[in-house]
């Protein structure tokens, strides 16, 4: 067992938010085990942790005493409600459906020392005594097998708000994105903030030159990237989140909450697609008077090196294709042959980019990281998130980020469009701008970037069961088809049409 986290007389309000503490964590197979004498606060604890898996503090939730067992099925996971004080075996929980309850969702128990013999290793177990007074209580989280790291874990983060001018909010749960880092929405009476909680990354097995994957790309390993990059756009007058409190060291940030009106118009909606694109262009246009120090300041003092987007890094994202995507398509390893061409036709492109246009990389400038904020004028209309990641380097990556959004379609006239827009805009400021080389570049990134996702793609549904990516899949290979039409990309079009053609990327992978 982990060393236990003690609270000592929380009021109903410190064990509600608790409870919220708790379900933002919950995962299917979870149990929550509740210990405790008759009116020790049990049946409540339940119910503050069922309110907030369904975002419904208020909701009324009946005991189940006498139903033994009620399944709530409107939160973010199925969670059971279990009360064992009547069952007298630990077989009569299977008999009720303990383990169905759990192959689907997560499950709250009182009385769980009556089942014993039938709890998973893995679990958290919440004991509740009476405190100092009537309407106090004393309350004891352990956690067991696997929930030892998870419970340390929440207690830092607990802590960490609780430090902060955000201790009596309320968090609620927020789906994050395909990363390990994870979200919730601080609520404080009528304002609302973003928790961030991103542990520090360790580095994975080397794959080149001793180094692992993430330190060869230069993706962000801890929070000091996120923080030193907002800070940075902020000051060049952007909508990156404000940071309200960080402890960079273990990981957690409060950010400013930027809202939920992510880049994702319908025909007829307002503001329509192409003014949104339109007005996160006119953000890339403007972040190159603004071009990118090597060195980023750290509140408290030191800096974060931001590293140069250069070839290899360019060429080991490729590489994912190569070693994810290659194989599923054709049930075998891609031979040495096969990977020379595919590296001697990225190479050259990558050669003929040195140098050139060195700006702000941010990396993810696409729609599920861009937010619309109506109520501000000008630039600051569009909110940016997600670019811890960001780099040194071409200015084309993030407009071919944009214009061929990976999560929805952007008609090749549109992304025509908003390119000449662009390039105009970038050629009023710059007399020296040149169109052509630009031209290039943006085919050349396009081809990296969605060579590079259909890899990752590929492995998330391989390696991770995360098979819901495959659905873009299409998508993105259209794009790379508009990419390789480019004359510059004429050999790296000649290794597609051989090894993997239009047609055949679209197929089914069997995964």
């Amino acid at each position: 067992m982990s060393a236990p986290w003690v609270l000592r007389d929380a009021d109903i309000e410190e064990l509600f938010r608790l409870a919220s503490y708790v379900a933002l964590v919950l995962k299917p197979g979870d149990v929550v085990a509740l210990k405790g004498e008759l009116g020790a606060g049990k049946t409540t604890f339940a119910r503050g942790l069922i309110g907030a898996v369904l975002d419904d503090p208020a909701l009324e939730i009946p005991s189940p005493t006498f139903a033994l067992m009620h399944v709530y099925d409107g939160g973010r996971l199925p969670l059971a409600h279990i009360d064992c004080y009547r069952l007298e075996s630990a077989e009569e929980a299977r008999e009720i459906g303990l383990e169905d309850a759990l192959r689907n969702g997560a499950a709250i128990i009182e009385w769980a020392e009556r089942i014993s013999g039938v709890l998973p290793g893995d679990r958290l177990e919440i004991e509740i005594r009476d405190g100092a007074r009537d309407d106090l209580r004393d309350l004891t989280l352990t956690g067991h097998g696997a929930w030892r790291e998870r419970l340390a874990r929440l207690r830092d983060m607990a802590a960490f708000c609780a430090a902060s001018p955000w201790a009596r909010a309320r968090p609620v749960f927020l789906q994050g994105d395909a990363s390990t880092r994870a979200y919730a929405r601080l609520h404080l009476g009528s304002e609302s903030a973003i928790l961030m909680d991103a542990p520090a990354l360790s580095d994975g097995p080397p794959v080149r030159d001793g180094k692992s994957y993430s330190a060869l790309v230069h993706l962000a390993e801890d929070v000091k990237p996120f923080v030193a990059v907002a800070q940075a756009l902020g000051r060049a007058g952007l909508s990156a989140p404000r940071i309200l409190a960080h402890d960079l060291a273990g990981g957690f940030l409060i950010i400013e909450d930027l809202g939920n009106r992510v880049f994702a118009a319908e025909p007829g909606d307002d503001p329509p697609l192409e003014e949104l694109y339109r007005a996160a262009a006119d953000v890339l246009v403007a972040l190159r008077a603004h071009p990118p120090e090597e060195e980023l300041p750290l509140p408290g003092g030191g800096t974060h090196t931001l590293p140069r987007f250069d070839a290899r890094a360019l060429q080991i994202e490729a590489d994912l294709l190569l070693d994810w995507f290659y194989p599923a398509v054709h049930g075998h390893a891609a031979s040495a042959p096969v990977r020379a061409a595919f590296h001697a036709a990225f190479g050259a492109l990558f050669e003929a980019l040195e140098g050139q246009d060195e700006s702000w990389v941010l990396r993810d400038y696409h729609s599920p990281n861009l937010l619309w904020l109506p109520e501000r004028e000008g630039l600051a209309r569009v909110g940016v998130i997600d670019f811890q990641d960001a780099v040194r380097g071409h200015a084309a990556y993030d407009l071919v980020s944009l214009l061929q959004d990976a999560r929805r379609d952007i008609p090749a006239s549109l992304e025509g469009r908003l390119l000449l827009h662009y390039c105009d805009a970038c050629e009023r400021r710059d007399s020296e701008f040149g169109g052509q080389a630009f031209s290039a570049a943006y085919a050349t990134l396009g081809a990296q970037r969605n060579t590079k996702i259909l890899g990752i793609f590929a492995r998330l549904a391989k390696r991770d069961g995360k098979h819901g990516y495959l659905a873009h899949i299409p998508r993105v290979s259209a794009y790379l088809e508009r990419d390789l039409e480019h004359p510059a990309l004429g050999f790296l079009r000649d290794w597609y049409d051989t090894h993997l053609p239009a047609a055949v990327r679209v197929k089914p992978l069997d995964i």
